[in-house]
C-alpha cells in the first residue's frame, strides 16, 4: 500500500522519507558522492537491517539509486525529488514573503502613527503642565 501511495503522490513520499533524521543524514552523506551500505551505516547506532530499511524508504521515494558492482552495493543521491520539493516550497515561500512584507509595512505605518500621536500628546501635555505651573505661581 505504501508503494501505491508513493507512485500516486511522489511529493508525499518524498516528505515522508525526509521526515526521519537518519534518512536526512544519509542523504547529507550522499551529497559528497556514492557510498556503500556499510559506510552509510557507520555513524548510526543501529543494525544493518535497520539501515537497509531506511535505504529502501529513500529508494522508494526516488531519493537514492542503488546499483551492484560485484559485492559492493553503492548508493547515490537522486536529486530530482528534492528539486520537486524545493519548487513546491518556493511557491509558499513567495506567498509568505509577500504577506510578511505587507505586515511589515502595516506595522511601520502604525509606528509612524503612534509616534506622531505621542509627539502631539507630549506637546499638549507640556503646554498644559506649563500653564498649570504658571497658574499655580500666580502669574
Amino acid at each position: 500500500m505504501a508503494m501505491a501511495t508513493a507512485s500516486a503522490d511522489p511529493l508525499s513520499a518524498t516528505f515522508s522519507a525526509l521526515a526521519d533524521p537518519t534518512r536526512r543524514a544519509i542523504l547529507a552523506r550522499l551529497v559528497d558522492g556514492e557510498a556503500g551500505v556499510t559506510e552509510l551505516a557507520a555513524p548510526f547506532a543501529m543494525s544493518m537491517p535497520a539501515v537497509s530499511k531506511h535505504l529502501k524508504v529513500l529508494e522508494r521515494a526516488g531519493l537514492i539509486e542503488r546499483s551492484r558492482q560485484a559485492q559492493w552495493r553503492p548508493c547515490r543521491l537522486a536529486p530530482e525529488p528534492l528539486k520537486e520539493v524545493a519548487e513546491w516550497v518556493e511557491r509558499y515561500r513567495e506567498l509568505w514573503e509577500e504577506r510578511l512584507d505587507r505586515l511589515d509595512a502595516y506595522l511601520s505605518e502604525l509606528q509612524r502613527g503612534a509616534s506622531d500621536d505621542r509627539g502631539e500628546s507630549e506637546e499638549v501635555a507640556g503646554r498644559d503642565g506649563t500653564e498649570e505651573a504658571n497658574d499655580g505661581r500666580g502669574r
